[in-house]
């Protein structure tokens, strides 16, 4: 026994120090710059996490992430916090808020056509209507999730869901139907090795046994339960399995040991805040003490049975509470609260019974409206014969007039699709001319930029190996002309390295955004290197596929050029920060620095600054630079992430 505990104690730790590690990291990944969908995933995760640790916490984050969720028009996300909801709710006991929540969910996975989440929602919402003993709600959700997943042949949610349906038979007392269900249940869990769900098969076939008065074989599969859940740590399914040993231990009069598993059992559930179980187990060691002859004992236990049950309006528990009560002042000859109790009672009873009555009355009502209308229907189809006949005459006379109409139209079609083919000749051509131009014209560009790196280049790179021998050659104590030379050398090689980005545009239709980014970050690299004083902060949450033209590509990295150069040489600051963002229909680049800025509104602006201009212009996109003095500067630049807008 002691080897037992010390394994279950362990289990429960490690469970715990892992979930901690898992919220952790959770939190520490939400401080990163990630997309928005990823944070509605993170925050989902940690509404998921907390909901078994702290109520408020996850309530937090699982309305972060519906709010985010809503903000980015995310319906995956805003579905699957509608559900999170619902789980919380469900866990609370609030079963009615738990639903609702849940036909929010169902409303937008059935626009997102997500067929196994609407599966997940109909199980969740038969299980919440069967807890409020809605029985016909709880069987139809049931059976439509039942048959989504034999459709998508889920073999271990089949058994799940054929579980629930069983189970929804031994509430309607059909015990010996439910008993058979779960046997196939648990034999199904048995060949796919579902231990999890094997134990839930065991404690309701323990049950079917129990109400059969089987209680041999009743103790039997609580026992089979009970070896499987301890080990793996099933809490809730281990609270069910010692309140019901518990029970029959209790009709053996085996007291001491009943109260035992009684307790272990309402210790977990008020661990899992477990309200419905905590009214049960409750309720169960009222009963239990009232045959012991502890009548304080079995009073506050019945009480508190009784408040929790109002609370979630459990009607059936709250039922049960009044007969307990009823018996107990029975045994102390208190007829007042006997007949109170006794009057609650059978008022609560008829309340239920009431309830379902009113809607077999419903149900009836419907039946004959639906057999009022199908005379209607009947009425009406007959004048529709008669109209039909007189309708039939009159077409008679317009089938004459159609045919002659229809000889003229398909004449005058056959002329309009000879002309059309005309046309299409004519632009088929008009095509071939434009690519057989189009090709001259790569071929062009090509000859060009092999000519300017073959010719250019290589006569440049000689200037710049011949300024460096200048170097050597010049005497030493020439610093002036040492300089000169230096400077001819650093424009040459700043030459140098604006061809090679221009052959680089030249030979491509296209540059993809990485290709784009590569640049850009090869540069930035650069620029670290030439300055050791500046930090560089690059953010790029681009997450789609954009390609620009060769053009629009080169414009945006010479403007990016600029504005560092800028910043670097003129503005002395310390930081330049990056950001590049998306949206539909726009791309945003965005250079920021901290350096002494400008007055934009009185400074002349000066050839960098119009060439910036002049070419966000060519491309058709839009730049904003704001600058004031002491206060740095922000180049802004939004351009259209449609091609045939672009350049």
């Amino acid at each position: 026994m002691k080897l037992k505990l010390t394994i279950l104690f362990s289990i429960v730790f490690l469970s715990a120090f892992a979930q901690k590690n898992v919220i952790d990291s959770l939190k520490i990944l939400l401080k990163d710059p990630i997309s928005d969908s990823t944070k509605v995933k993170v925050l989902g995760d940690l509404c998921w996490y907390y909901s078994n640790i702290s109520t408020d916490s996850s309530f937090y984050y699982g309305k972060q992430a519906l709010d985010l969720s809503k903000k980015t028009n995310n319906l995956f996300g805003e579905a699957q916090a509608y559900n999170d909801f619902g789980i919380i709710h469900y866990k609370l006991s609030n079963f009615d808020t738990s639903i609702s929540f849940y036909k929010k969910a169902l409303s937008l996975r059935e626009k997102l056509k997500d067929t196994l989440g609407i599966g997940s929602l109909y199980n969740k919402m038969g299980i919440s209507y069967q807890r409020i003993f809605k029985m016909d709600s709880a069987i139809f959700y049931n059976t439509k999730a039942l048959e989504i997943y034999e459709n998508a042949k889920h073999t271990r949610y089949i058994a799940l869901i054929k579980n629930n349906i069983a189970n929804i038979y031994f509430n309607l007392k059909q015990y010996n139907k439910a008993l058979d269900e779960h046997l196939e249940v648990a034999k199904i869990r048995t060949e796919i090795k579902d231990n999890f769900g094997l134990t839930y098969s065991y404690t309701n076939i323990g049950n079917a046994y129990l109400f059969l008065s089987d209680t041999i074989k009743s103790l039997e599969y609580y026992k089979k339960g009970i070896e499987i859940a301890e080990p793996n740590n099933y809490e809730q399914e281990l609270a069910t399995l010692y309140n019901n040993y518990g029970a029959i231990l209790k009709d053996y009069n085996s007291f001491k040991e009943a109260i035992s598993y009684f307790d272990k059992s309402l210790t977990i559930r008020k661990k899992l805040n477990d309200i419905y179980g905590v009214a049960s187990v409750s309720l169960n060691l009222g009963d239990l003490y009232l045959s012991s002859g502890n009548i304080t004992k079995a009073e506050n236990f019945m009480r508190e049975g009784l408040l929790l049950s109002k609370k979630i309006n459990a009607k059936e528990k709250e039922m049960n509470s009044y007969k307990s009560l009823l018996s107990l002042f029975a045994f102390k000859k208190n007829t007042d609260s006997v007949l109170h109790y006794q009057k609650l009672f059978i008022g609560t009873q008829d309340s239920i019974f009431n309830t379902r009555i009113t809607k077999e009355i419903a149900e009836i009502q419907e039946k004959y409206d639906t057999a009022q209308r199908e005379k209607e229907i009947a009425q009406q189809k007959e004048q529709l014969l008669k109209n039909e006949l007189e309708i039939k005459n009159k077409n008679l006379t317009a089938l004459l007039l159609g045919s002659g109409l229809l000889f003229f139209s398909i004449i005058s079609f056959g002329l309009y699709k000879r002309q059309q083919h005309k046309k299409r000749e004519y632009k088929n051509k008009l095509a071939l001319k434009e690519a057989q131009t189009y090709s001259k014209l790569q071929d062009q560009r090509l000859r060009i930029s092999r000519d300017l790196h073959d010719n250019i280049g290589s006569q440049i790179t000689f200037i710049i190996s011949s300024i460096d021998n200048l170097k050597f050659l010049t005497d030493t104590t020439n610093e002036k002309l040492k300089n000169k030379l230096s400077e001819i050398n650093q424009f040459a090689s700043a030459t140098i390295g604006q061809l090679r980005d221009t052959i680089w545009a030249m030979n491509k239709n296209e540059i993809t955004f990485e290709e784009f980014q590569s640049r850009l970050l090869a540069f930035i690299e650069k620029a670290k290197s030439a300055t050791t004083n500046i930090q560089f902060n690059y953010n790029s949450a681009i997450q789609s596929n954009l390609n620009f033209s060769s053009i629009k590509g080169m414009n945006i990295f010479r403007v990016f050029q600029e504005a560092i150069n800028n910043a670097i040489k003129y503005a002395e600051a310390s930081k330049i920060n990056i950001i590049i963002s998306e949206n539909k229909e726009t791309i945003k680049f965005e250079i920021t620095d901290n350096g002494k800025g400008f007055n934009i509104n009185t400074i002349e602006l000066g050839n960098g600054l119009e060439n910036m201009e002049r070419r966000i212009k060519e491309i058709g996109g839009g730049i904003t630079i704001n600058s004031e003095p002491n206060r740095g500067t922000s180049i802004k630049i939004t351009c259209s992430k449609n091609k045939t807008n672009a350049v």
